[in-house]
């Protein structure tokens, strides 16, 4: 069982994203809609939020939801974002309380406008806090980021905005959604499933990846810091050798 005292404070991964998967699975197994299931998740989103506070965690990125899930059925669909408002209503005060910031990267327009409002509202409330950073991705595709990405490089080319050598890895982050926020440090994935789905390509190149069987609904505090753990005990080399380090 994982324990603050076995975790090495100075040793925090400063930013990590969770693909949250399993919540359909998890309803299920217990013969119930995949509604609850997702309800249930939110529940999981509260307990990491207040576990990523309490381990000193400064970002904390959630896969909410990908643009392929526009392809899940339209009852599911709907359910997930009338959930997405009722949790970002009740939870806005309290992210507030907690001194959290919510930010989203990708295609908010795809949103239906009741979802788009609230997060914005809520955005917009929560600026200025600056204990917690929780990133929602919604409606995300990286694949569609980066070629995004460089149609705007290659605009600003064409215009003779940018030299064509100035282009390079330093340069391609400030076209991306997650402009101003350092890359993950660690990559936790519920579920089972041993894949990153369209998620963060660019971003994850030298992240830890960590994945669990525990599915999302089940996954709070403890695994958070197993994972945590699982991250401290590995040894980031970037490309350099242990003796360099």
């Amino acid at each position: 069982m994982a324990s603050k005292q076995q975790i090495y404070k100075d040793h925090i991964p400063k930013h990590v994203a969770i693909i949250m998967d399993g919540n359909g699975r998890w309803a299920k197994q217990r013969g119930l809609d995949r509604s609850e299931g997702h309800r249930q998740g939110v529940e999981s989103v509260r307990n990491v939020i207040q576990a990523a506070l309490d381990l000193g965690i400064s970002y904390l990125t959630l896969y909410t939801f990908s643009s392929e899930n526009w392809n899940r059925p339209k009852d599911e669909i709907e359910a997930l974002m009338n959930l997405l408002v009722w949790a970002i209503e009740r939870e806005t005060p309290d992210l507030m309380e907690k001194n959290v910031r919510l930010l989203c990267i990708e295609d908010q327009d795809s949103l239906p406008e009741v979802p788009r409002q609230r997060l914005k509202k809520c955005m917009e409330q929560t600026a200025n806090n600056t204990a917690l950073s929780v990133v929602l991705a919604i409606s995300y595709s990286s694949r569609n980021e980066i070629v995004s990405a460089v149609k705007k490089i290659s605009t600003e080319v064409k215009n003779g905005q940018l030299n064509v050598n100035d282009i390079n890895e330093k340069l391609i982050p400030e076209y991306l959604t997650t402009r101003g926020i350092p890359d993950p440090d660690l990559l936790i994935r519920t579920g089972g499933e041993l894949r990153i789905s369209n998620f963060l390509l660019w971003q994850l190149s030298y992240s830890e990846l960590y994945f669990t069987d525990v599915y999302w609904p089940d996954f709070g505090k403890e695994e958070l810091e197993k994972a945590v753990l699982d991250y401290q005990m590995r040894e980031r080399r970037f490309g350099k050798t242990s003796e360099q380090l």
